[in-house]
């Protein structure tokens, strides 16, 4: 019955973060009648996957998951199960965690990932949320989209309200990052979502050239620079080779 019984105390940890705004570790423990030890694994656990942050006073708050709508339903399960071999035979040959992610407004929804066996690695990202123009397949991802559509995204109202606004200022430098992108083929990213990774992200197409998601091989910093001249650029490109070729097979269209 534990295992039950620590879902449900997870999903009641997110009604109160939704419907309350604010939650003391104190009162998360006395709302589900535990130890403040197991309210602070469970809150641990929605900080890690996004549904909740912790302010400057150490309260509980919505993180953005929780406002994030649905990536999809069946194109999404389909992508997530055509590109499983494929992201599991990278990971393989270059030992380190390869994911697989979808667009959501500014946001990247991480599908699925394929963990690599170093002690040291980049771990479970599955369900995760995190800024698109900060993560290198968010990155990809945009930077194949006109420039007025990036604009109209990350100057809107919601883009401020989920911490994801780019001034007017900051603009012109981050459109000379996407054009560097389309140039390159690839994305990366040198700890912008999360401190000690680096990521290397190319954006998925399905048979009409339509973007349809994103995968990216993610590593502790001190190997990133290794990887890359030992070709991963390469090694990644292949596997999104092999990939369309996939998709293109088994047609995945947003519903």
């Amino acid at each position: 019955m534990y295992p039950i019984e620590a879902v449900d105390n997870a999903l009641l940890l997110l009604q109160l973060l939704r419907d309350g705004g604010k939650l003391r570790l104190k009162d998360a423990a006395a709302e589900l009648g535990v130890a403040p030890s197991t309210a602070h694994r469970l809150l641990a656990m929605l900080v890690y996957r996004g549904f909740a942050v912790q302010d400057e006073h150490k309260n509980y708050v919505p993180g953005v998951a929780i406002g994030v709508g649905p990536a999809g339903l069946g194109w999404t399960r389909q992508l997530r199960q055509l590109a499983q071999p494929h992201m599991e035979l990278l990971s393989s040959q270059l030992n380190e965690t390869v994911n697989l992610m979808v667009r959501v407004g500014t946001k990247v929804r991480f599908l699925s990932t394929a963990e690599g066996s170093n002690a040291l690695r980049v771990g479970d990202r599955q369900g995760s949320v995190m800024p698109a123009h900060k993560a290198s397949g968010g990155k990809a991802i945009l930077a194949e989209l006109d420039a007025d559509m990036v604009h109209k995204l990350f100057s809107s109202s919601s883009a401020e309200i989920g911490g994801d606004h780019i001034t007017e200022v900051d603009f012109p430098a981050f459109m000379r990052e996407l054009e560097a992108i389309r140039r390159n083929g690839f994305a990366a990213n040198f700890e912008g979502t999360e401190e000690g990774i680096s990521a290397l992200g190319m954006a998925l197409h399905n048979n009409a050239g339509d973007v349809v998601g994103a995968i990216s091989v993610a590593t502790p910093i001190a190997r990133f620079r290794p990887l890359f001249d030992a070709g991963l650029v390469q090694c990644l490109s292949e596997a999104r080779r092999q990939l369309e070729l996939d998709i293109a097979a088994n047609p995945v269209n947003r519903d």
